[in-house]
């Protein structure tokens, strides 16, 4: 059976892909980074997880983001930028990769640019999951619910949302001026929207069918 058979994506000429995904709140972009990053046979690297990981681990870096985040602040990019070049040099992501939750800001844009300019690489596209924001309300709201998230009313979920679309904006515009953006809809069954994303990569000759 091929890849495509079994929904897998074949990397064509032999080389890495270089990925990011970007998609609000509620959007799925969590799970999707994984199963699109098991097809590919890449690592998927959250911002989130490697901030929440270098905190139990104690690190140096840790201890930064720790004291930063229980003042409520945002980590800056000087900070998060030597984490994620800190990541994107081991062995595991020099043959492609995933990026979920970064860059987040021009700066991140510029340093992820100077990173695989010094190994020669660059960016295949940008994944961007969209959702109707009445659908994610939805969504987010019947999760709190389940969870017992008290705190996640409409109102703080729809404040998240108008963050999101203020922080990423200039991020995919920036890369939709390169062409690199593919937009897919973020809602309906995980299976579902993991084969839109494998069929608009492959029609951008990313993976082969």
């Amino acid at each position: 059976m091929t890849a495509a058979a079994e929904g897998r994506l074949e990397v064509p000429s032999g080389r890495g892909v270089r990925l990011l995904i970007v998609g609000a709140p509620g959007a799925g972009k969590g799970t999707q980074a994984a199963v699109l990053a098991e097809r590919l046979g890449i690592p998927a690297i959250s911002t989130g997880d490697m901030f929440r990981a270098n905190i139990a681990e104690g690190t140096e870096l840790g201890r930064q983001v720790q004291a930063i985040v229980s003042q409520g602040s945002y980590v800056p990019d000087a900070l998060t930028n030597a984490i994620v070049r800190d990541r994107l040099q081991q062995e595991d992501a020099s043959a492609g990769f995933l990026l979920d939750g970064y860059p987040r800001t021009g700066e991140q844009v510029a340093e992820l640019d100077r990173i695989l300019a010094e190994t020669g690489e660059e960016l295949d596209a940008v994944v961007q999951l969209t959702a109707d924001h009445d659908e994610v309300v939805k969504r987010l709201l019947l999760r709190a619910a389940e969870q017992g998230r008290a705190d996640d009313t409409e109102d703080v979920i729809r404040h998240r949302l108008e963050v999101y679309e203020e922080q990423t904006a200039p991020v995919v515009a920036a890369y939709q001026e390169r062409g690199l953006v593919v937009s897919v809809d973020g809602l309906g069954s995980v299976d579902g929207v993991s084969e839109r994303i494998r069929a608009a990569l492959v029609e951008r000759g990313i993976a082969a069918s």
